[in-house]
């Protein structure tokens, strides 16, 4: 890639690093601060598990995938595990995707068993388990199937002429088959295929529900028919943002390195990121209560900000009139010594 796309492209990669970074701090904030009991509600909780997982994006898989492109030199093991972090970053955010989905299709369709399944004990246990069989997809190259081996014996064949550790770059380390049999169609079209499923069934029998109801029970189908359409578009956006990129690893599994452009290539990898990037404005355009708690972070924030601004003035009268008053003690001092 050329010197003034390779500056595009990182300018690119920071906005979207800063972009995913406060907005998705302000999703946690949020939730867990602007709503009044939302933890108690398993939706939101899986959506703090998205925000969380998409600030990690910005915080760590975003820098690494800068890094991992050939300019750090670190050992072929340090390079798998820098890796495999980004897989894992990505897995998390469609288990959660998949937990949103489920959780969805629970409260419709078992409403009477919905309450005694949906505790918050059971909500938090499903969190931490889609962390952890995130990790555990995530971190799947390590126990074997990745370009370790191929990798550390170039570098033997090159130690007798140079003693410098090649270039850490993704698709050194992590396997191509490995990307489009496992992560791709295992772990990514799987999920997404399940929740299209469950998303299908929800609109159904909401739509069927809607017709034969009477206007005054329609109100709150309306308003869980409002909140899948939202969380239906962050699935699609998901969707859309991430299969081009898995769709040109593909390519180059299947047709060669030839097969697809650096540009191409570096256009998925930031379309992949700026999803983590668009899901906060989602919430915020679609999700009615996520807008209020919006609203009242920023009218508390700019409140203390006004506070301060009114307590430096204050401060600064006073020691304008504190000034005044000395100075005019002092010329009074002076006056009445002249007569």
């Amino acid at each position: 890639m050329a010197d003034w796309s390779w500056v595009a492209y990182t300018v690119l990669e920071v906005l979207i690093a800063a972009a995913c970074c406060f907005g998705n701090v302000l999703v946690v904030c949020a939730v867990c601060l602007g709503i009044r009991d939302s933890l108690r509600e398993p939706t939101f909780c899986f959506l703090v598990s998205l925000a969380v997982a998409d600030l990690l994006v910005g915080v760590a898989a975003v820098p690494l995938a800068v890094l991992l492109d050939g300019w750090v030199s670190v050992t072929p093991e340090m390079c798998l595990l820098l890796s495999c972090v980004v897989l894992v970053l990505t897995q998390a955010s469609v288990l959660s995707l998949l937990a949103i989905a489920v959780d969805r299709y629970l409260r419709l369709h078992t409403p009477h068993r919905y309450k005694a399944l949906a505790t918050q004990r059971h909500t938090w246990l499903a969190v931490s388990m889609c962390w952890i069989l995130s990790a555990l997809l995530g971190f799947t190259p390590l126990f074997g199937w990745n370009n370790y081996s191929s990798l550390t014996s170039g570098s033997t064949n090159t130690s007798s002429t140079s003693s410098e550790t090649p270039p850490c770059t993704f698709l050194s380390v992590i396997s191509l088959p490995f990307m489009v049999y496992f992560n791709f169609l295992g772990c990514v079209m799987a999920p997404l295929l399940a929740m299209t499923i469950l998303y299908t069934r929800i609109f159904w029998s909401l739509q069927g529900r809607l017709k034969e109801s009477c206007p005054q029970a329609q109100a709150p189908l309306l308003r869980e028919k409002k909140l899948a359409c939202s969380l239906a578009l962050v699935l699609i956006l998901f969707a859309g943002c991430w299969i081009p990129l898995h769709l040109m690893n593909c390519l180059l599994l299947f047709h060669g390195p030839h097969a697809v452009t650096p540009g191409c290539l570096y256009t998925g990898i930031l379309l992949s990121h700026a999803n983590s990037a668009v899901n906060p404005v989602v919430y915020a355009y679609r999700i009615p209560k996520i807008q209020q708690a919006y609203s009242q972070i920023w009218r508390r924030f700019l409140e203390r900000l006004n506070c301060c601004h009114g307590n430096k003035q204050v401060r600064g009268s006073i020691t304008s009139s504190r000034a005044n008053r000395t100075e005019m003690g002092r010329s009074g001092g002076r006056t009445s010594g002249s007569f």
